[in-house]
């Protein structure tokens, strides 16, 4: 575009603005640091007249804030405010005029782009110099956006990990983007896969695929998601190994006991005299320690775990349990 002055911002999809990270309370409440120089002077002269008229933004009245100049294309049809509220209805373009299908000059790439708070934190209207600011749209910059698409990149666009279930390309798309998004029904939500045998190109959809859940756009540890019944099934079951195996510990106690007593309590015939010897008091006394610690201490213990395999059952696969470790409301297959 000549003789305008574009902003120096890298608004290519997954580009890092180089911009220092402020906290919410070290923002201004009304920042008017991007209005232009003359714009900013008229304002401070006409601050008491402002002030009077009701053109402070307060019960929805008119404010005046920086909102830099879209840099449009012909195809494109533009809902804005004064506010920095943007609907655009045209064709794919996540960036510059020639990104994109729509760039490309493709059919069949008709898009919605809903932003928000254009050039995100800090939206300018003139440069320093005073010149005019034009802004394409910034897929990393912007604060808010939902993006639609009939044909587009959509996880190149907003530079996302390919997870498992890979990124898609020539398809249509949506994207939701912001510091916070929540998505509340009053009844019920799905997350459904491979709902028809084609997709919005008319390609056959071969293979199911299905959802990832990833954070910090880090997908080197991903994980598959567990079955919850499943695992019930596999905790019950090794906890009757783990039972079982206290009965078999038990059963060896009761037969060692049994031998320890028979032990302790031997005697031999002596051969020359025709007489018994007595049993070994040092090997009596022993046995005698040697069963009590066995029953007041391996024995009870054994009891102590039976009740706590037990109790841990009740508590982890019960459903009435408190910490039962399925979820009572969410499902996935």
């Amino acid at each position: 575009m000549p003789g305008h002055n574009f902003n120096s911002v890298d608004t290519s999809p997954g580009s890092k603005p180089a911009r220092q990270p402020r906290t919410p309370s070290q923002r201004p409440a009304v920042d008017t640091s991007g209005l232009s120089p003359d714009l900013r002077e008229h304002m401070s002269q006409t601050a008491d007249i402002a002030n009077n008229t009701g053109a402070r933004g307060i019960a929805g009245d008119k404010i005046m804030e920086p909102v830099p100049e879209f840099i449009s294309t012909k195809s494109e049809h533009i809902i804005a405010n004064q506010n920095n509220a943007w609907i655009i209805l045209g064709r794919d373009r996540p960036a510059g005029r020639l990104s994109g299908y729509g760039g490309r000059g493709e059919t069949q790439c008709a898009s919605v782009d809903v932003v928000c708070g254009r050039m995100g934190s800090e939206p300018r209207q003139t440069d320093p110099e005073g010149s005019r600011v034009y802004a394409n749209p910034d897929f990393t910059l912007d604060a808010a956006r939902i993006y639609m698409s009939q044909k587009t990149d959509i996880d190149a666009n907003f530079g996302l990990a390919s997870g498992r279930v890979g990124n898609t390309a020539t398809k249509s798309g949506i994207a939701l983007k912001a510091d916070g998004i929540r998505v509340i029904a009053r009844d019920g939500i799905k997350l459904i896969t491979r709902t028809d045998a084609l997709n919005s190109q008319g390609g056959e959809i071969k293979s199911v695929v299905g959802v990832d859940l990833i954070a910090g756009n880090d997908d080197t540890d991903l994980q598959p998601m567990v079955k919850g019944n499943n695992l019930v099934e596999a905790f019950d079951k090794l906890i009757d190994h783990v039972d079982k195996l206290n009965g078999i510990v038990d059963s060896f106690l009761m037969s060692q006991m049994e031998f320890n007593n028979f032990a302790t309590n031997h005697f031999h015939i002596s051969p020359g005299f025709m007489m018994a010897t007595p049993p070994s008091p040092t090997m009596m006394a022993s046995g005698v320690a040697t069963a009590a610690r066995q029953l007041a201490q391996t024995k009870v213990s054994l009891l102590s775990h039976k009740t706590n395999l037990a109790t841990y059952k009740f508590n982890y696969l019960n459903p009435i349990g408190v910490k039962y470790i399925n979820s009572r409301y969410n499902n996935t297959n």
